[in-house]
């Protein structure tokens, strides 16, 4: 029997400035509505927060000030493509210029995980680098060149998490 297997998504953005800086109170400011709208998107499942109580809290990491994370967990490809291109999300999406540095690398990353797994923050830099050195596979990879959860089922980093 496969077990049900969601959808890990990991993406990053260098800022153009401090996040308490004016140039970024507007993103600041869209972060608790759109956030909110994930949280109650269908297929949303959970995602890395730096607090319950201040929802503009940004995730503190040792990854750089300047690095922005945003980490998340789905039911499937469809419900997080829904929640990213056809919600309110894709408005602020369009504007990324306006707060962040354009990457020459890639900077967002899926992977399957078992239900109830709740991956760390070091898991999904890890996938990212594998992503970055190795291209798309089955264990890191993308919308554009993305793998089916059956073709992740079986790898031993599944087989390892639901021991």
């Amino acid at each position: 029997m496969l077990s049900v297997m969601h959808l890990a998504e990991l993406n990053i953005a260098h800022l153009r400035a401090p996040i308490d800086s004016p140039q970024l109170a507007e993103f600041v400011a869209l972060l608790e509505p759109i956030n909110a709208i994930a949280d109650q998107a269908p297929g949303f499942v959970w995602r890395l927060k730096e607090s319950e109580a201040d929802p503009t809290a940004t995730v503190v990491h040792d990854y750089g000030d300047y690095l922005l994370v945003n980490f998340s967990v789905w039911e499937s490809r469809e419900s997080l493509w829904n929640y990213i291109y056809r919600s309110p999300h894709l408005e602020v999406l369009r504007r990324r210029k306006e707060w962040f540095l354009r990457m020459a690398e890639p900077y967002m990353v899926m992977w399957w995980i078992p239900e109830g797994h709740s991956p760390s923050l070091a898991e999904g830099m890890a996938r990212l680098e594998r992503l970055r050195a190795e291209g798309p596979g089955p264990e890191a990879f993308t919308f554009k060149e993305f793998y089916a959860s059956s073709e992740a089922a079986s790898l031993p980093a599944a087989a390892e998490v639901r021991k």
